[in-house]
């Protein structure tokens, strides 16, 4: 019997899963193509227990051979890879009935650990939808949006209150939109409001309403964002900031779904999906008596946390260019191209504004760059003037940038030179020190001196003169 079948059309891709799982006495079956493993599935008397299958493949796609075996075999675990990680590949993969989403490239023992997962643990699975050719409306690459989009898809048919925190600028409207438009109530309302942009005193009528004659200038009766969103969904930004008096009226809506005009008497029903998110850290306006404890254990069913530029340099090539894209499209004009140079001292930069600050200098390049081809000196002078962001702002996140060269330039020798690299390095600064003597630097570096003699041959530093000591 066939226990994991996998099917990729990138021979290896197949041979690093198949060397994996062998290591693991796992048996398993290799197929190119999706037609090639649906044939296989007709006729085989028992299903395997777990498949894996990549997404873009030629013939039937990876989410099209998801739809046909939960037809075939509803409690099959799935488990979908990808390359193009991005939310309509996630959300269609859950959707689908899906056990799992990986994105490549993946680490190889997470792989294995997810299979035996879904070995152990056989989750009955909701039929496929097939989903819709949408332009994504969320981009990224980076593992931390990887898990924001697992957890839209997870969410898909769910009518949980969100929590969702995030810096100013990293797209909390966009997730709770995503949320909506992949949720049950996708063809209701998706009303949006900011708590902290409404002054205290209309904050109550707009969002539950209020009574003709209610207040002085209420000529007319008037229906709050809570009505106006009924079936939907309402997303509530900067909830850490709703003023002490509307959390509690909030927290009454929450409990039992009914709500009072200002000045009526007769309590409406409110079917509403709450969705909210703030910059701020409520457990923190908790402590300090701002915010009410028991709204926020209301509104903090599901929490997804959204990860600022900083987090996710390795998405900024991608958000450039769609950016770029999209305001000549807006302006009606040829789109630009950032050069290598340019990504790289934009990867190195802080962005405190987050996704907002990009997609803004996007459209500035647009306008304002000379050329189709923008370089560093073509950038807003303020980002010019900045100090030194040649080199990125920590050591590991000048690492990430250098796994990120080696994975395109030199795979499979990533791991061997970046581990080299360190270890000299190391090694280097700690004979610096000590002025070369060798039990002393091993001793700094917290390594036996046999440790410190044996990688100092292996890594051909024998020669080397020792580096003069810090100052």
């Amino acid at each position: 019997m066939n226990t994991v079948w996998i099917v990729d059309d990138d021979r290896s891709i197949r041979w690093v899963l198949e060397k994996a799982l062998g290591r693991e006495d796992i048996p398993h079956r290799s197929f190119s193509s999706a037609n090639e493993a649906l044939s296989a599935l007709e006729i085989e008397p028992v299903p395997p227990k777990v498949l894996i299958s990549d997404i873009r493949m030629p013939g039937e796609s990876g989410l099209g051979l998801l739809k046909r075996v939960k037809t075939l075999h509803p409690q099959l675990p799935v488990i979908i890879m990808t390359a193009y990680s991005d939310l309509e590949s996630a959300v269609s993969a859950f959707q689908g009935g899906a056990f799992e989403y990986l994105p490549k490239p993946f680490d190889v023992d997470q792989a294995v650990a997810l299979v035996q997962r879904a070995i152990a643990q056989s989750s009955h699975q909701k039929g496929a939808s097939e989903s819709t050719a949408l332009a994504p409306e969320i981009l990224g690459q980076a593992p931390a949006m990887q898990e924001v989009f697992r957890a839209i898809g997870r969410l898909a048919q769910s009518h949980a209150t969100v929590l969702i925190n995030g810096e100013s600028g990293t797209g909390k409207e966009l997730v709770a939109r995503a949320l909506h438009r992949h949720s049950p109530r996708a063809d209701a309302p998706f009303i949006a409001i900011n708590t902290a942009a409404i002054p205290r005193d209309l904050l109550e009528s707009e969002l539950f309403g209020h009574e003709r004659g209610a207040f002085t200038g209420a000529a007319a009766q008037r229906r709050g964002r809570f009505e106006q969103a009924d079936g939907g969904t309402l997303f509530l930004d900067e909830i850490g900031d709703m003023p002490a008096e509307l959390q509690t009226r909030l927290l009454r809506v929450l409990s039992d779904n009914h709500f009072y005009r200002v000045g009526g008497q007769q309590p409406i029903r409110a079917n509403v999906r709450v969705i909210a998110a703030t910059h701020q850290n409520l457990e923190d306006r908790v402590r300090q008596g701002l915010f009410r404890e028991d709204l926020f254990h209301r509104l903090n069913v599901i929490r997804l946390r959204l990860p600022p530029m900083r987090e996710r340099r390795e998405d900024i090539p991608l958000l450039v260019g769609h950016f770029l894209q999209k305001s000549a499209q807006d302006l009606g004009v040829a789109p630009k191209r950032v050069s290598d140079a340019a990504i790289k001292y934009l990867q190195a930069l802080p962005f405190p504004g987050n996704v907002r600050q990009l997609e803004n200098l996007c459209h500035w390049l647009t306008v304002m760059a000379p050329g189709q081809v923008v370089e560093i000196a073509d950038l807003p002078p303020d980002m010019k003037a900045q100090p030194d962001r040649e080199a990125p702002i920590s050591w590991a996140d000048g690492l990430a940038l250098e796994a990120d060269r080696l994975i395109a330039t030199s795979p499979g020798e990533v791991f061997d030179r970046l581990t080299r690299d360190f270890e000299r390095t190391l090694i280097r600064r700690a004979l610096g020190a000590t002025g070369g003597r060798r039990i002393e630097a091993a001793q700094l570096l917290g390594i036996g001196r046999n440790t410190i003699t044996r990688k100092i041959q292996e890594l051909g530093m024998d020669e080397e003169r020792p580096a003069a000591p810090p100052t």
